[in-house]
Parts: C-alpha cells; sequence; structure tokens
C-alpha cells in the first residue's frame, strides 16, 4: 500500500492527512474520506484505512486539528475535540477542505474516480461526516461509526444530499438514544436518505480494538465484523443508486 503524507490548508489550520491506496492495483478507484476518531490521524487510523482502502477504494485520512496533532487519550483528546466541536463552521471549512484535497491529491495521481465519493467517520470522525453532509456535499454516502450526532447547525429541508447511514451502539453513554431520535427527526425534516442501525447493548467505539474503556467505549469483534461488512455495501449501493 502507498501511504503519502498531504499538507493542505483547513480552515485556520495546515493539516497533515495521508493519502492511501494500493499502489500496484490499476484503474482510478471511488474515493474514501476517513475520519478518524479524537485521537487524530495516528498509525492506527492510517492503518485501518490501509484496510478499508484494499485495492477497492483511494482513501484519505483528514486531520481535523491541524499539523498533524494527535492525543495518547484524555483528556487531552476531550479538549482537541471539544475545541473543534466549539465552532462548527470552523469544523465545516476543515472537513470540506479535507474532501477538497482528496479529490485534488487523486486526481493528481490519475488514480481516482471524483464521480464515486464516500465518506466514513469513527466516533468524533462520525460526528464530522454528519456536519460534511449537511453542509450539501458532493458526496454519495456519509457513514457514521458511533459518532457524534448531535449539532448546533442542524440542517434544513433539501440540505442533504448523501444518503446516511448511522451504526450505533443502543448503550452508547457518549450519545443516547435522545440524540439518535433527534438526529432522526433532523434527518426526516431535511428529506434525507437515511438509514439507522443499533447495534443492542453495545457501547461506544466497538469498531476500533484499539478503544477500552471500561462501561464507555468497549470493542465487540461480532459487532466490528458486521460494521465493516455493512459499510462497504452502503456506500457501494449509493454508488448505484440502489438506496
Amino acid at each position: 500500500m502507498a501511504v503519502e503524507k498531504i499538507q493542505y490548508q483547513a480552515g485556520n489550520v495546515t493539516g497533515h492527512g495521508v493519502l492511501v491506496w494500493n499502489d500496484k492495483a490499476g484503474g482510478k478507484r471511488p474515493l474514501l474520506l476517513v475520519m478518524p476518531n479524537w485521537l487524530g490521524v495516528t498509525d492506527i487510523a492510517i492503518k485501518r484505512a490501509a484496510q478499508m482502502a484494499g485495492d477497492k477504494y483511494v482513501a484519505f485520512v483528514a486531520d481535523m486539528y491541524g499539523n498533524g496533532k494527535t492525543s495518547a487519550g484524555p483528556p487531552e483528546s476531550g479538549e482537541l475535540m471539544m475545541s473543534v466541536r466549539a465552532d462548527r463552521v470552523e469544523g465545516r471549512k476543515r472537513v470540506v477542505a479535507a474532501l477538497n484535497t482528496m479529490v485534488a491529491e487523486a486526481n493528481k495521481r490519475g488514480i481516482g474516480d471524483a464521480s464515486r465519493k464516500a465518506a466514513v467517520g469513527f466516533c468524533f470522525g462520525g460526528g464530522n461526516v454528519l456536519e460534511l453532509a449537511r453542509t450539501g456535499a458532493d458526496v454519495a454516502a456519509v457513514v457514521c461509526l458511533h459518532g457524534d450526532l448531535a449539532t448546533t447547525m442542524p440542517a434544513k429541508a433539501g440540505d442533504i444530499k448523501a444518503a446516511v447511514f448511522v451504526i450505533h451502539g443502543s448503550k452508547d453513554p457518549v450519545a443516547p438514544k435522545a440524540d439518535r431520535d433527534a438526529l432522526e427527526a433532523e434527518l426526516d425534516g431535511a428529506g434525507a436518505n437515511w438509514q439507522m442501525l443499533d447495534f443492542g447493548g453495545r457501547l461506544h467505539s466497538f469498531s476500533e480494538e484499539e478503544t477500552m474503556m471500561a462501561g464507555v467505549a468497549e470493542y465487540h469483534a461480532g459487532a466490528a465484523h458486521q460494521t465493516y461488512r455493512m459499510l462497504d455495501d452502503f456506500i457501494q449501493d449509493a454508488f448505484n443508486k440502489k438506496l
């Protein structure tokens, strides 16, 4: 797999993202924007993007903090995340910049099919792909995995162009059922094409092996296996206009 660091302007910071693709595979591939969790563009996030990309996608891991800032965990990770969430306008500029950079860099290398774009986000990143959808971005699909569902700038009728898939844990204490209910109402009000799936009894971050905060965020192998398979099916169906 080719792994290339890319610097780009993202709102008021310089993003240090990573473009990942199988350089042994030929042809132009769909583009997959990967928004990592609150730890930032870590080696684990890059490895996960590479696994998701395989020979099917060109993936871009986006930097929401700027300068490639990463964290080992709380409390610093919470402070970094909240600094972005506190300014939704700036946050949206950063995620849109990541999308545009992915397209430009893939086109520059002749490896991307810009007519087929999708975004997937984990936890904090899940909230970021929802914000991307709320901007009306030209992506076929966004997939939010155990994400931050609340926003201070809800979508209005007609705002969301992407198909939206939210995969969540029924007992996620970070984004409880009240947040899921509010998101459902928002997506219905926006007239979005959306789906939501709850894994019974699962907590936060169930698809990320490195995450373990007992009673809050716990990996679950079965739910993770199903999640990665379903998100790929959803994205492919969105590309093929089957949703």
